[in-house]
């Protein structure tokens, strides 16, 4: 277990705005950082990131926490695997409690968890049979100094290399206690009838780890070095429970950083592109591995940017192909250049025979946008063919539908106009018609996908809150109070007694006292949590408000606590608008003071409509029971009568008829 001083000095290391800022691609507004949701798809931000408060909020799905919780939601870790993460990052050594690990906790590890650790097992293996093993060192690392690769871009990537034996692997991790059944489903050994004692699926062959987003390794690239041999060049590991080709982009975790901080993003093909490209000094690069772009992987880059510059070799016979990962890429809102290299080169080649400057300059210059780069591929070989010319604009016009932004959209069209010399209104039209056949075809996918789920009508049930107005009422100022202790619970008010005696008091005690005042049973069982934990707090002169709760790994209080802490208002950058409302607890001391006198009147409406329902049950049984009942709701009616003057109560206007509930 890691020790509680470790997983302190953690969290007061750690930087929520530069952990998600990994994930999100973040900007300033006011005191707060906003950007797009990595768990909902939007258009408008409604993350937000508080780098005062060190947590971050997702309106959209009502999620939040700290910078552990965001590890935990994105990259499915554990509490434990979050904190290590983080550990490795900011450079803490993790000290652990030397306890014995129960037999029970042992066999606890999922399957997940162990496909990632044979993963970690494998890529240490074949790293270091690259740089230990002779026959590592004269086939695997000869291969990679012939690609003029140096020693710590080899590292740095991780590369491997898998042995000619052809169960090296697989007695090796057999021999570490992994059972054949979680080899066979990482994909790392295949077990044929005649083949007991395994096969090593990547053997004699160079390995290219392939890492999620935060660097845990998901699969292998493999790439056979014999020309001779009848099978794949390349070979790469199987879908898995961890490893999801069409989710994952090669180089993104050690591109991640200079994605973001460039904002842009160079997309290429192979392993090698990103890796050369790396070399010579140009980082912000990422892969899809040979395989047809997803919206997966676009999201993966928007998450850091929305421009991406495509480098395509310049004798690839699949450029044409490519032109749906160009619609593909618009219809998610990026911004899009294509750079064709000359005959008989890639970014590979490229990269190792020039320097950085003249790389980057070259991509600069030469890169153009995707109407110029779809006009000089379509029309290659139109001459002068009208049809094919009205093709070849019509298939341009298609790309232009794609784009969501209708500011943009119209920019691009009249590019085109005075591209081909076209009427803009003619290009409309046309836009028109592609927009309608792409909708179609929208449409009917939907469709399709509706049918196959053909979900059966269900009657949902209302909450029991919203049948009862007045449990709704009760539940909404309890809410609204522990949420008051959370977010303001040590600043001092300044009372007076009913002898007109100056006295202070901290929130947190002010609302605690009335709660115990009215010997008050919470409805919620997060509230209850947290007040039984202020209590513990003011017995040992604490006081426990939201930063003491924000790191609770309990889901209910660390989403109640980051309500409180970051209000909806804090979506808004008012100021940047000149626009200066009053902050949320500007007037905290005649907040907290109408709270609590409102909590106490919904309070004592609630006990009168429950007590009410009792009445019944004892009406006809026990006389006594009855009138005492009567007697309790008579009290509690002139409670509520008092308390309607206190506050103003208007039968028309509501309570505080000048305030927003």
């Amino acid at each position: 277990m890691i020790s509680k001083q470790t997983i302190d000095k953690i969290f007061s290391t750690i930087r929520v705005e530069e952990i998600v800022g990994e994930y999100v691609q973040l900007k300033r507004a006011g005191s707060n950082f906003k950007g797009l949701s990595p768990f909902h798809e939007e258009k408008s931000p409604s993350f937000v990131v508080s780098p005062s408060k060190q947590i971050w909020k997702d309106f959209s799905t009502g999620k939040g926490g700290t910078a552990i919780s965001f590890l935990m939601e994105i990259e499915n870790f554990t509490y434990p695997e979050a904190l290590r993460h983080a550990a490795k990052k900011y450079g803490i050594e993790i000290e652990e409690d030397l306890r014995e690990i129960s037999e029970e906790a042992k066999h606890a590890q999922t399957e997940k968890d162990l496909l990632y650790k044979i993963h970690e097992v494998a890529n240490t293996y074949f790293q270091k049979i690259l740089w230990d093993d002779q026959e590592g060192r004269s086939i695997g690392l000869a291969y990679f100094k012939e690609r003029e690769l140096k020693d710590d871009i080899i590292r740095k990537f991780q590369l491997g290399y898998s042995p000619e034996k052809k169960n090296a692997f697989t007695a090796y991790a057999l021999e570490k206690g992994y059972n054949k059944e979680i080899l066979e489903k990482s994909g790392l050994s295949i077990f044929p009838e005649n083949t007991p004692a395994g096969v090593d699926r990547f053997r004699e062959r160079v390995i290219f780890p392939i890492h999620s987003f935060s660097g845990r390794v998901l699969g292998f690239g493999a790439r056979i070095l014999k020309n001779n041999v009848k099978t794949a060049k390349y070979l790469n590991s199987p879908e898995t429970e961890i490893y999801h080709k069409s989710n994952v982009l090669y180089g993104l975790n050690q591109s991640k950083q200079a994605i973001s901080r460039k904002n842009g993003c160079l997309l290429v093909e192979g392993y090698m592109d990103v890796i050369s490209l790396h070399m010579s000094g140009i980082e912000n690069v990422v892969a899809s591995s040979g395989t047809s772009l997803t919206t997966e992987q676009i999201k993966l880059i928007k998450r850091l940017t929305e421009n991406v510059t495509i480098l395509f070799d310049g004798d690839n016979a699949g450029i044409k192909a490519s032109f749906r990962s160009i619609d593909m890429l618009l219809t998610e809102g990026m911004n899009i250049r294509v750079l064709l290299f000359p005959d008989g080169d890639d970014p590979d080649s490229f990269a190792r025979k020039h320097p950085q400057e003249y790389v980057e300059k070259y991509i600069e210059n030469e890169a153009m946008d995707f109407i110029d780069f779809k006009a000089e591929i379509l029309l290659r070989d139109v001459g002068n063919d009208p049809i094919k010319k009205a093709e070849a604009i019509r298939d341009i016009v298609k790309s232009v539908s794609f784009v969501q932004n209708a500011l943009k959209r119209e920019v691009y069209l009249k590019e085109v106009s005075n591209k081909f010399g076209l009427s803009e209104q003619s290009l409309f039209n046309e836009l028109d018609v592609q927009k309608q056949i792409t909708q179609n075809q929208t449409h009917h996918v939907q469709q399709q996908q509706k049918e196959k789920a053909a979900p059966k009508m269900e009657i949902v049930p209302l909450e029991k809150e919203k049948e009862d107005p007045f449990l709704f009422d009760v539940l909404f100022m309890e809410n609204k109070l522990v949420e008051h202790m959370l977010a303001f619970g040590d600043i001092i008010l300044k009372r007076r007694n009913e002898q007109g005696e100056e006295y202070q008091i901290t929130v947190i005690e002010e609302i605690l006292h009335h709660f115990e005042e009215e010997q008050y049973t919470f409805l919620v069982k997060g509230n209850e949590i947290i007040i039984t934990q202020v209590r513990e707090g003011i017995q040992k002169d604490e006081l426990r408000s939201g930063n003491f709760f924000v790191s609770f790994m309990d889901e209910e209080i660390t989403t109640k606590v980051v309500d409180a802490l970051i209000p909806l208002d804090d979506l808004e950058n008012w100021a940047s608008r000149n626009i200066y409302p009053p902050n949320y607890g500007d007037k905290v001391a005649d907040q907290i003071q109408g709270d609590v006198l409102l909590h106490k009147y919904r309070y004592i409406d609630y006990l009168i409509t429950e007590t009410d329902k009792e009445l019944d049950l004892y009406r006809d049984t026990d006389e006594v029971k009855y009138y005492e009942l009567i007697k309790k709701i008579t009290l509690l009616k002139q409670a509520s009568m008092r308390l309607s003057n206190i506050i103003e109560y208007s039968p028309i206007k509501g309570i505080y008829g000048d305030r927003k509930r």
